[in-house]
């Protein structure tokens, strides 16, 4: 988050639209923002939480958001456009994000960090489809709605990214020296 206040320059006031979030995850911005999270119906928080941001909850599609353009000052999406489904979909969100405002911000986790952000797997993505479908088969009889998640995560490589936001700029996250995720941003 500290970077994100950084590289946008955040100075207090700003209208956010954040494309498939959640209302408690801007509690650690210190400064009073006016936030739209926008998420489908099952993922949108119900109540607006006590908080020093206003905060707008709207049920809808990061892919197709009903705002004109440049109705914000920044789109944010952390971690959602490698769950929208296939690269229409993931080009429909850079779209959106890039159309709804003139700063962007917009993450996803890197296929090379050595533990899978979603199913906590190591090298998730590196395993034979025989051994993905063992696991997937046992994770949906326990956890239906979240093994759902993982057969929908399609991860987006680097060069994707950059090709979805070709007037962005794109900062690997790292830890440890490994990349963890990948920003494309525009902060002017």
């Amino acid at each position: 988050m500290n970077r994100f206040i950084d590289a946008m320059n955040i100075r207090g006031g700003e209208r956010i639209i954040d494309l498939g979030g959640s209302a408690q995850f801007w509690d650690a911005v210190p400064v009073p923002l006016d936030i739209t999270v926008l998420n489908l119906p099952e993922a949108l928080d119900r109540e607006v939480p006590n908080s020093h941001h206003r905060i707008t909850l709207l049920e809808g599609d990061a892919c197709d958001v009903t705002f004109a353009d440049r109705s914000f000052d920044i789109a944010f999406s952390n971690s959602v456009i490698e769950h929208v489904g296939g690269k229409d979909r993931q080009r429909a969100l850079a779209g959106e994000a890039r159309r709804l405002a003139p700063r962007y911000w917009v993450q996803t986790p890197s296929i090379w960090f050595p533990v899978e952000a979603h199913t906590h797997m190591p090298f998730w993505w590196f395993y034979p489809p025989a051994m993905k479908a063992f696991f997937i088969r046992r994770w949906d009889e326990k956890l239906p709605a979240w093994c759902e998640m993982i057969k929908g995560t399609t991860v987006i490589p680097r060069s994707d990214m950059q090709e979805m936001f070709p007037d962005a700029r794109i900062w690997t996250e790292r830890f440890m020296g490994c990349a963890k995720s990948y920003v494309a941003y525009r902060a002017t």
